[in-house]
């Protein structure tokens, strides 16, 4: 790789974060498909299974802005846990209700990350980004809605 400006590398650093974010609450949504327990299993099965098929379709072009800024996109496991700002949690129960509440704490950290990114991508003038992000912005807050009412809660943005 040829050597990036301090702004061109402030970009392809959020980037690489995003992939590594996605890859990491993708792999945690399918995870909780699979082991999903409760009187509710179908019906979050279902819901856990419309997240993670789409956020899963947005890793690739994801890796693919990365690589068109510059940088090298992200793909050991090992990379995806340093760079994410998420954290691995120790589930201690798979009802629903827990599951449900760690994808609508984690899918916030996922939200804030793409919102600073599409800041960054404004202010460069990377409009191609910016507007991939911004439709990444609108399904993860569709989702941050989902989840959030599931919970019965009615200030999703908390």
């Amino acid at each position: 790789m040829y050597r990036l400006s301090a702004k061109d590398q402030e970009l392809v650093d959020n980037l690489r974060k995003n992939v590594a974010n996605i890859a990491v609450f993708y792999h945690q949504s399918h995870g909780y498909h699979w082991n999903l327990i409760g009187t509710d299993f179908q019906e979050y099965h279902a819901l856990f299974e419309t997240i993670y098929s789409d956020v899963y379709e947005s890793l690739d072009p994801m890796a693919e802005n990365c690589r068109k800024a510059g940088g090298e996109a992200p793909y050991t496991l090992k990379d995806f846990l340093s760079l994410t700002s998420l954290t691995e949690r120790e589930v201690k129960s798979y009802d629903a209700h827990t599951l449900t509440t760690n994808l609508f704490e984690d899918n916030r950290v996922v939200l804030n990350d793409l919102i600073s990114l599409f800041k960054i991508a404004n202010e460069q003038n990377e409009q191609g980004v910016a507007n991939f992000v911004a439709e990444r912005i609108d399904m993860h807050q569709k989702w941050q809605w989902q989840l959030g009412s599931s919970l019965g809660k009615t200030d999703v943005t908390e």
